[in-house]
């Protein structure tokens, strides 16, 4: 049954899908609110995802797409009236510089965090990068380095 494989697949990916909607939005709830919304479309699309041959990277894209569509909405939709603290996982080796780095990664406008997230957490290339954005390969790099460059003026302020 593709229910079946549909209901697997997603058991086996939720917390994947949902670090990875955390690292773009920054808040843990909004992250399963994307995630729900990401999810939700995968399903409608299930088929043509497995006909993809790259489950993991069809979930990502409709994940990074349902993110950057929701920042292009009313502003009133990106309000949040208190500020939550993030439940972590595990504890990171140098906590300060876990906060610092997620503090300085919040900052980055919502194109350039979603290129530096799929670059360096998920680990994709430029093109598949691209692919995911739906954008060119010269697109990707120009918002890496823009990004990156943001991130270090950002970070050596904190090491002091």
């Amino acid at each position: 049954m593709a229910d079946d494989e549909f209901v697997a697949y997603v058991d086996a990916r939720m917390g994947w899908l949902q670090r990875v909607a955390y690292l773009l939005c920054h808040d843990w709830h909004r992250a399963d609110d994307l995630v729900q919304t990401a999810v939700t479309r995968l399903y409608l699309h299930w088929r043509r995802a497995e006909a993809s041959g790259n489950l993991d990277g069809y979930a990502r894209t409709v994940l990074v797409r349902v993110y950057l569509a929701e920042q292009r909405g009313s502003w009133w939709r990106r309000v949040r009236p208190v500020e939550d603290v993030p439940d972590a996982a595990r504890r990171p080796d140098d906590p300060d510089m876990a906060v610092d780095l997620r503090e300085a990664l919040k900052a980055l406008p919502a194109r350039q965090r979603a290129v530096v997230v799929l670059r360096f957490y998920c680990d994709l290339s430029v093109e598949q990068t691209a692919e995911a954005l739906g954008c060119t390969g010269g697109t990707v790099k120009s918002h890496t380095a823009r990004g990156l460059a943001a991130l270090r003026r950002s970070l050596e302020g904190t090491r002091t």
